[in-house]
């Protein structure tokens, strides 16, 4: 694996790779001792959308291991492809630094980035995928539920890069995935057969939540207006009435089913507050592993 563009890029054998190395690395971390593997080596983080978890988590994870990171925000490169060719800038890169983080609006800009330049490049977040998040949420699932064969995970919401990236995430790890959205909002039918292509029959849409949850033992949900689409708020919010997972839904799962939210999280909209702050609830132990994940591979591809 030269880059991490998408899931379903990787082979199995590299996610489990990555996933194993991001449980040693978060042991050894938790146990006070360091791996210096990237020392003297740059990561340059691009930003065309701003970011708490993905700049915090890969800031300290780069300087974690011995390395430096370099934030570049739209202010200092402008939006890439259009003040300058993704093309010119990834050449650039590859004769100043050692690896490239970006989180874009497109994901062809990503592509295009990894195309140009011989240093890794790690996909933190395109409008079409979002790998890193899935990596983490996997981890997460695999130390609340164990064995991930045969779990089945229902995402609550729009059907958009979370949802997909998780859709590619549970067929690698022998999970089942269903998608619960409002009509006009589900994943696509691309990424479906994408996902059975994968592992067969692992994969499904659904217009109706409660008959996603029964018989989940994840739960998952994100917002229900992603960064870009704030014209569309209200009507978003009119449309997904009845898909909040709250209580009322939740009554209709398993009682121990974990609840997962990628952040940020808009309490009283698609996910309860209650829901939120429950015992059940993993999200900032799911946060957490967004640190463990990216340092794993920060080392994967760069050490």
């Amino acid at each position: 694996m030269k880059s991490f563009l998408a899931i379903n890029d990787c082979t199995t054998d590299e996610l489990h790779e990555v996933l194993d190395l991001s449980c040693q690395l978060k042991a050894l971390y938790k146990s006070g001792r360091r791996d210096t593997c990237l020392e003297g080596k740059v990561l340059a983080m691009l930003f065309e959308k701003a970011s708490l978890r993905t700049r915090v988590s890969f800031q300290v994870a780069m300087t974690d291991l011995g390395g430096s990171a370099l934030y570049l925000k739209p202010e200092d490169i402008g939006i890439i492809g259009e003040r300058e060719p993704a093309k010119d800038m990834a050449r650039v890169f590859d004769r100043y630094i050692d690896g490239i983080m970006a989180r874009t609006y497109k994901h062809e800009t990503i592509v295009e980035l990894d195309k140009w330049t011989g240093v890794p490049v790690i996909n933190a977040l395109s409008d079409w995928t979002h790998p890193c998040q899935a990596m983490a949420d996997v981890q997460t699932i695999q130390e609340h539920c164990g064995d991930l064969k045969g779990l089945k995970l229902a995402y609550i919401g729009d059907g958009n890069n979370v949802a997909r990236s998780l859709a590619f995430a549970c067929a690698k790890f022998g999970m089942t995935f269903v998608c619960a959205s409002p009509k006009g909002y589900e994943l696509d039918d691309e990424s479906l057969n994408t996902a059975n292509a994968m592992a067969a029959d692992c994969a499904a849409q659904t217009n109706d939540p409660v008959e996603a949850v029964t018989d989940a033992q994840v739960i998952y949900t994100d917002t229900w207006t992603s960064m870009g689409q704030e014209e569309e708020k209200q009507q978003r919010i009119n449309d997904f009435q009845g898909f909040a997972v709250d209580e009322t839904l939740l009554a209709n799962a398993p009682a121990n089913a974990k609840i997962m939210h990628c952040l940020p999280a808009y309490r009283g909209y698609e996910i309860s507050d209650g829901v939120m702050e429950s015992e059940h609830s993993v999200v900032f132990n799911q946060a957490e592993n967004r640190l463990h994940v990216q340092r794993a591979l920060l080392k994967y591809l760069m050490g």
